[in-house]
């Protein structure tokens, strides 16, 4: 009998991620829901610039290498050009709050029809651990040696309550994987986010909150702890849209 089996949602390839990132759990989550929903031959993601850019490595989907902070826009054109497939992002805070905050807002705004997961691990993880746009007030990182100071730099980035006011939006929720309750509530998000868009919705995001363990300064243990007295006090979970239920 057969207890667990991998999900074909993934190729064979080893993760390239840190010990303690939780991106692969992620990707397990993305990879699970296109099984289950039969969809994995007709879809197409979109990989960005940063620690996931080797995503294309490990979902067994076609996929598109986006430029830096672009994954929207490609989504947009592979969608519009085949409307049968399910198109989707997977973009890291850098990219998508950051270069990419013009694609994101605009994709959002015409209502494309196309999933969008975003990690957020509130710094800049594939160039060193500077800070980000999402990085926490007085959160120390590479160049904020002191801590985030919002009187010089200004207040963190919080894209789900910044969406939420665009009318395109269809769906928005933040979720967590730092325990196996939020893990099953990620699972959840994720295969609502991609059933919008296989039912003609229109625009749904998903913001996972992830560690970094590296770049934070942490033992991986440490860093499930930090993110959940820390990171989800700032960026409280929840469904922040969810238009269809609005409705009824």
């Amino acid at each position: 009998m057969v207890v667990f089996e991998k999900t074909k949602g993934l190729t064979d390839n080893q993760l390239h991620y840190c010990p303690g990132c939780t991106h692969g759990v992620i990707h397990r989550l993305v990879a699970e829901t296109l099984e289950e929903l039969g969809v994995t031959g007709k879809t197409i993601g979109i990989a960005s610039v940063g620690c996931s850019v080797f995503s294309y490595n490990y979902f067994n989907c076609d996929m598109i290498q986006a430029a830096h902070g672009r994954a929207p826009a490609v989504a947009t054109g592979a969608k519009r050009a085949n409307p049968d497939n399910v198109v989707f992002t997977y973009q890291g805070d850098g990219d998508l709050a950051a270069i990419g905050t013009a694609e994101t807002v605009h994709s959002a705004a015409r209502g494309e029809n196309i999933t969008v997961i975003f990690v957020n691990n509130a710094i800049y993880g594939m160039t060193g651990g500077q800070m980000a746009p999402t990085t926490l007030p007085n959160q120390v990182t590479q160049t904020s040696p002191y801590g985030r100071d919002v009187t010089v730099v200004g207040y963190p980035v919080k894209v789900c309550e910044m969406l939420s006011q665009i009318d395109g939006a269809t769906y928005l929720e933040r979720v967590a994987v730092n325990n196996v309750k939020n893990i099953r509530k990620a699972k959840q998000a994720i295969k609502k986010a991609f059933q919008n868009q296989i039912e003609g919705k229109g625009f749904s995001l998903v913001e996972v909150l992830s560690t970094c363990p590296t770049n934070w300064g942490l033992t991986p243990k440490a860093a499930l702890k930090w993110l959940d007295e820390n990171m989800e006090t700032y960026y409280p979970l929840g469904v922040y849209k969810d238009k269809y239920k609005e409705e009824k």
